[in-house]
């Protein structure tokens, strides 16, 4: 269940008395030699500042009584069955009754007297609050893999892809407040969750600020796989931007094709040589396959948009400008104009009694026409398939 099926299925909690002011949420999954000290830090950095809050841990399976540790040194225990990262924290969520909520491992590698500095700038008006270790990297506390390979270029990717500013976008500790729990619509259950996080956050325009913090050396074993882990952080950042994994790449593959078409239907010398017919059939190929690739990232933009509640604004104003009708048309210039290439050629053969064809380069340039135009007139019609489900 989503952050924003969790929200729809209860009262708001701020409508509510009595209610705390900051939920400390914390995931654990066999953690016995670290937890008590985890809620003890948490709930005495709360009292210390005159925080009015609660402590919750949510259990994601635990087989060595971290539950009752927890429950013993004064956290409130959810148990979410459903093993992983993102799971613990939307259960975490769904349980949490503060304005304000802290997130943090349950290791000790963050600091929990921290948390009211996570909580300082929500009071200002902050939506996430992210905390930033790279420059505070204790020795042994981060395998040199992640602090100079994989963080490092995950966090560039996600930037480069969504602009979202954030230096350090995989680290544990970080606070947001729960009124914007709705709009950012949490679903995805496994490591991959931190980034879903900050993504989108980036895509509703959220303030987000970013504090320096310390990471320290982790107590008991990690759970993380860095390959696995780093491949399905990948893998989320890549599925959720179309314009990088499809639209971008079948631009290019496009305008390749269509250059190396144009080389050879003018003739020109490139390299020191005229390219020919096989030339041709590479460039045909490219250009088609740019041509599909572009139309399954303008189907992915749409999906993202309809079905997954993403913001897209040149997604939006290109459907405001374009609708079926002129994809229609385009598609059907395209194969127009391939089949009249097409009647040419076959004329030329006629006129020469059937011989040998030789207008090969103009038989592949029609092929390509009519097979990209083809492509376009289909992608236009399950673009407005998918805009059946368009907000209104």
């Amino acid at each position: 269940m989503s952050t924003l099926e969790h929200a729809a299925s209860r009262p708001d909690a701020d409508a509510r008395p009595g209610i705390p002011l900051v939920s400390v949420v914390i995931p654990c999954l066999d953690e016995a030699d670290t937890i008590e000290a985890c809620v003890s830090r948490a709930r005495a950095a709360l009292q210390e500042h005159g925080l009015p809050g609660e402590v919750l841990v949510v259990d994601n399976g635990s087989a060595d009584g971290s539950p009752q540790l927890a429950a013993a040194a004064g956290a409130r225990v959810i148990q979410e069955p459903r093993r992983g990262y993102g799971s613990a924290y939307l259960a975490g969520f769904a349980a949490a009754r503060g304005e304000y909520i802290v997130m943090a491992d349950a290791d000790l590698t963050y600091d929990f007297g921290e948390i009211p500095r996570f909580v300082a700038p929500l009071r200002e008006g902050a939506q996430l609050v992210m905390g930033d270790r790279m420059d505070n990297i204790q020795p042994g506390a981060m395998p040199w893999l992640h602090r100079y390979v994989g963080n490092p270029v995950l966090s560039g990717i996600l930037n480069l892809f969504f602009r979202t500013g954030v230096r350090d976008a995989h680290c544990g500790m970080r606070a947001l407040r729960r009124d914007v729990l709705p709009r950012l619509d949490l679903r995805t259950s496994g490591m991959e969750f931190a980034s879903e996080m900050v993504i989108r956050a980036a895509k509703e325009g959220l303030d987000i600020r970013q504090l320096a913090i310390e990471y320290r050396p982790r107590g008991g074993s990690s759970k993380l796989s860095s390959f696995r882990d780093g491949w399905r952080h990948l893998r989320f950042l890549l599925v959720h931007s179309p314009t990088h994994l499809f639209t971008l790449p079948g631009a290019a593959l496009g305008i390749l094709g269509a250059l190396v078409m144009l080389t050879v239907l003018t003739g020109a010398n490139v390299l020191g040589r005229e390219w020919q017919l096989h030339t041709m059939i590479v460039g045909s190929l490219l250009a088609i396959v740019g041509a599909q690739v572009i139309s399954l990232g303008l189907c992915a933009h749409a999906y993202g948009m309809y079905f997954m509640g993403d913001r897209d604004h040149w997604f939006d104003r290109l459907r405001a400008r374009f609708r079926l009708e002129h994809g229609l048309l385009v598609g059907g210039a395209l194969f127009a104009t391939g089949l009249v290439l097409a009647g040419v050629v076959v004329a030329l053969w006629v006129e020469r009694g059937f011989g040998r064809l030789g207008e090969e380069s103009l038989a592949v340039l029609a092929a390509t026409l009519v097979i990209i135009g083809l492509q376009v007139v289909f992608s236009s019609f399950l673009l407005s398939i998918l805009g059946l489900r368009r907000p209104r």
